[in-house]
Order: C-alpha cells, then structure tokens, then sequence
C-alpha cells in the first residue's frame, strides 16, 4: 500500500458528510453478571472495554465466532443490529463506556454495509486514541454542564478514528470485499472519493479510471475485486443510497433525481424499484 498516496487522499469526509452517525452514551461504569443488548433495527453499538476481563457471546450463525474472551482494554464495535451479550464477574464486574450509533440510513449506509457485524480492536492498536479517550471518559465519569452532550460527539470522534484504524488495516478488521476494501487501495480510492463528492456529475468507466490513473481494463478488474461489484453498479447503488437519504428527508423525488443525476424522476423510481424491490413512495411509506 502507497500510505504517501492515501495520506494526500480524504477517504472518510465525504462519505461522513452524507451520511452521518450519531453516537449516544447510555453507559458508564461497572457492568456485573449478563447484560444483554437487544438488535433494535438501525442500531449499532461502540462499547469500550476499560478495564476486566468478560465473555462475549453471540447467537450461533451470527457471527463467525459465537464467544470470545476478552481480558485487555478493547473496543466492541457494532455497524448494525446484533443481538450480543457480556457475561462479566457476578460482584466485581468489568468497566465499561458504551455508546448507541445511529447511521444514516440505516442498514443502507454505504459503511454498515461494508463493515463486518463485529470489529474488535484493543485500545492500544489504534494510535492516537488515547487523547480522546482520555477525554471522553473524564466526561462521561462526571457530571457537568454540558458533559453528555460533549461525551456523545467525543464518543463520534473515537468512531471515526477507529474508521480510520479500519481502512489502513481491512485485513485486521475482517473485511475483505466492498466499500472498505476498494477506498483501501490508494488507485481505487481516488475515483470512489471523487464519486462520493460529485454523484450528479457523469462517470463513464474511462473517467473513473483517469481519476485512479490506470486503464479501463485494469481499473474494472480491479475495482470488481476489491469491492465485488462493478464501477457503474457501484455508482448507481452510491446514488440510490444518497436518494433514499434525501426522499426522507421530505425531498421530491425529481428534485432528488435532478440532483443526482439521474435523467428524470421516473428514471430513478425504475433504478430504485430494480434495487430495493419495490417504489420510492411504498418505500418512503414504510420506512419514512
């Protein structure tokens, strides 16, 4: 990997600028005994393991591994709903700061989709982390003016630091295909970055591949490879994703197909209703 290459690339702000995660503390403290969190839709969790040793389970077929045994400081990260649960000491439990996350668009976002239903990585992997840990915790341990709403953005602030961790280490992460892999390759990420900032603009197959600085052949293979798709399918589930974002917002569905690209609201009803099964306004009615 040329780390020179990405380094001069922003592989995460446009993508965290359409779609957005909200992080939530619901806990700080001690947790004894078996505490279950339930898969709500939608939801994801980031829990920090401060201090203890737990076991964490999972329902079998889940996930790869039903149980682990975690014994060093660690974060838990959930992109989506997963039913989970730590089974810690009944008296002298283990320390833990946790957080709810809410993606924008829910199990549609380009990230959750690309991410694995667990990541675990122990604190000391993540470099730079500890300021803002640091610095969450000592908000989350004490009330003060404002200190949940500060511990929440701080909490977002540790997400994306461990987005970072992700993309520079995917193999480490357990991802191996789609969005991650593809922003993972200093060629690829730069079509995908310029992708993600302009969806209205036209992106034939040789355009993208002068971004990436390759051939049309070599780009397509490779771009199939690290993301399991191809560009233009990639382009247009981009643009789908970003369509149901704004119809549910209350945008129209031209204004939104104009925006996007798209030749004219019945040219992004038919791409939608080929993808999601079924029309914008039966999916903005059960999902609005």
């Amino acid at each position: 990997m040329n780390d020179v290459a990405l380094s001069q690339v922003d592989r995460l702000s446009a993508l965290l600028d359409r779609f957005r995660v909200r992080a939530t503390l619901f806990h700080t403290g001690t947790l004894c005994g078996t505490q279950a969190f339930e898969a709500v839709p939608g939801r994801g969790f980031l829990h920090v393991l401060r201090r203890g040793q737990m076991e964490l389970r999972h329902r079998p077929g889940e996930t790869p591994v039903p149980r682990l045994r975690l014994d060093e400081p660690t974060l838990l990260f959930y992109p989506r709903a997963l039913r989970h649960e730590f089974v810690n000491p009944p008296v002298d439990g283990s320390d833990f700061t946790c957080a709810a996350l809410d993606f924008d668009g829910g199990e549609r976002n380009p990230l959750v989709q690309s991410l694995p239903p667990l990541i675990r990585v122990p604190l000391a992997a993540v470099d730079g982390l500890g300021p803002a840990l640091d610095l969450l915790f000592a908000e989350a341990d004490h009330v003060r003016c404002g200190s949940r709403l500060l511990a929440d953005r701080l909490f977002e602030v540790v997400l994306i630091q461990l987005l970072r961790w992700i993309l520079d280490h995917p193999a480490e992460a357990g991802v191996t295909n789609g969005l991650i892999m593809g922003l993972s390759d200093p060629r690829l990420a730069r079509a995908l970055v310029a992708v993600h900032r302009a969806p209205c603009d036209e992106w034939p197959l040789a355009k993208m591949a002068g971004v990436a600085g390759m051939s049309r052949s070599a780009f397509a293979a490779a771009f199939k490879e690290a993301t399991g798709t191809t560009p233009a399918a990639y382009l247009t589930d981009w643009r789908l994703s970003l369509a149901a974002s704004m119809m549910r917002t209350g945008r129209p569905v031209k204004q939104v197909a104009a925006e996007l690209g798209f030749a004219s609201a019945s040219a992004l009803s038919k791409a939608f209703r080929q993808r999601v099964g079924m029309s914008p306004r039966l999916w903005l009615a059960a999902n609005g």
